[in-house]
């Protein structure tokens, strides 16, 4: 790839030096001729003012007769000889002929005012200034020779910038059609593979693990595939790791759980003899935390075993509100140590859906709602049917839950920051596990605001059980 683009850039850094350097080229001749012409035109105007110096300065030698005047005579033709040599060095070979021809009369006319004596006859004095007048007369024919030099280098640029145009337009003739090629070449060779690429770290980054990545395309970016692949690989074997590992100890606690709770319900039943109100209320908190333990290791077994894609839905018709009872029952215990009240509206209506997995979306959603609630706060329990579809909403009165986090709150082991500080812990996957379970019903989970003052979570379900095909799960969240 990296090749292609240098054949595409080499011409085209030679055709934009090469104009650089005409251009360059061009505007110092531009310069010269435009220093030269300003120094022609200052020389002229000053061998003007020069020579009509000179020429009042004779005059006034002729009348007055003052040797000063002669003295001042002799400096200003000095000046005058100076600016015609300085003129001489840039002037034309018929500008030069012009000039030696204007240092001869001014020789000859210093001549004339050094050797007459003032006050000489008028022949004389009509004779100089014939001579001045031709002077001056040469000085205007050396101005227009100056000029015409410049019209001339002027037109000589003019067409040499005609030329140079029409050369850089052949040079970049063939090169627009290069670049449209490879523009074109480079939007199919490069542009499908690094929208491949694209679309597999976006499945990377939803932890969808199920799709191999293949990249075609220039050889670095198929490179880059294959470690993407690799990358696929690795995370898919580290899932099914962490599966393994989390059925293993699941199964594995679930058989000591088992006897603990059948040795506090034999304590709670009197097996073992009357247990007054300290000891029943110690076998009341070991039968809660047996049921809560119990819950947790239902979680990640149901968890584990979704992730795998190895259990399915076992759709039954069942009426919602026993449903919701035998939940609330389960959660009376810590519902009471929390002191927090319910306030339950559930229709009674009845459902076709898998009956453990609803249960499980219950327990979850008022366990969380238990975790965030503060001491003698409500929380809201409402199921109502929406034409075919539920509608079920559990919220609390709790700190809600902050906008960085909602994007966060439905994966997998996430705790909030809120969590830190509550006196019920849980195990990070609850609402992972109701995100997978709706999504496996065919409905959605949203964060609602505004409702209640915490945090407000609604899932809306197909009732009759009539689900598309299983898809990503996606949690949404709006304002009320």
């Amino acid at each position: 790839m990296l090749v292609g683009l240098a054949l595409i850039a080499v011409p085209l850094l030679i055709a934009i030096l090469t104009a650089v350097l005409q251009i360059r080229e061009l505007a110092d001749t531009g310069t010269k001729i435009v220093i030269q012409g300003v120094a022609g035109a200052r020389a002229s105007q000053a061998l003007f003012g020069q020579i009509a110096s000179l020429e009042r300065t004779a005059r006034l030698y002729e009348v007055l007769a003052d040797p000063k005047l002669l003295d001042l005579y002799r400096t200003q033709d000095e000046r005058l000889s100076t600016t015609r040599e300085q003129l001489n060095f840039q002037a034309t070979t018929d500008a030069r002929q012009t000039l030696e021809e204007l240092g001869v009369l001014q020789r000859s006319i210093r001549f004339m005012v050094m050797s007459t004596p003032p006050g000489a006859s008028a022949a004389s004095a009509s004779n100089l200034s014939s001579r001045f007048t031709q002077l001056s007369a040469l000085v205007e024919r050396v101005a227009q020779q100056s000029n015409a030099q410049v019209d001339t280098e002027v037109a000589a640029l003019e067409e040499r910038t005609l030329k140079a145009r029409k050369r850089l337009l052949w040079q970049a003739a063939p090169l627009l059609p290069l670049a449209v090629v490879a523009v074109f070449v480079f939007t199919l060779g490069v542009g499908r593979p690094l929208r491949q690429l694209d679309r597999a770290i976006s499945e990377l980054g939803q932890g969808t693990f199920t799709n191999q990545i293949a990249v075609a395309g220039p050889h670095d970016l198929e490179r880059l595939g294959g470690q993407l692949e690799w990358l696929r690989q690795r995370l898919l074997e580290l899932a099914h790791e962490r599966n393994r590992f989390l059925r293993h100890m699941s199964h594995e606690l679930k058989t000591p759980l088992a006897n603990i709770r059948e040795g506090t319900e034999l304590l709670m039943d009197g097996a073992v003899g009357e247990l007054d109100s300290n000891q029943r209320e110690v076998a009341a908190i070991l039968r809660e935390n047996g049921i809560k333990l119990q819950r947790m290791i239902e979680n990640l077994l149901s968890f584990s075993a979704w992730q795998t894609s190895s259990v399915g839905l076992e759709a039954t018709e069942f009426r919602l509100r026993p449903l919701v009872k035998q939940v609330l029952e389960n959660q009376q215990l810590t519902l009471l140590s929390q002191r927090v009240r319910l306030d339950v509206r559930v229709e009674d209506v009845t459902l076709v859906a898998d009956r453990g997995k609803i249960r499980l979306i219950l327990e979850n959603l008022v366990s969380n709602a238990v975790k965030y609630s503060p001491k003698g706060g409500t929380i809201h329990l409402q199921a109502r049917a929406a034409g075919a579809q539920l509608l079920l909403d559990v919220a609390d009165s709790g700190p809600g839950i902050p906008p960085e986090e909602r994007h966060h709150v439905f994966d997998a082991f996430y705790t909030g920051r809120a969590a830190r500080t509550t006196a019920v812990k849980g195990t990070g996957i609850g609402l992972s596990v109701v995100l997978e379970f709706v999504a496996a019903h065919g409905g959605t989970v949203q964060i609602v605001d505004g409702q209640f003052p915490g945090a407000h979570f609604r899932i809306t379900m197909p009732i009759s059980g009539d689900r598309p095909a299983r898809r990503e799960p996606k949690a949404h969240a709006h304002a009320a």
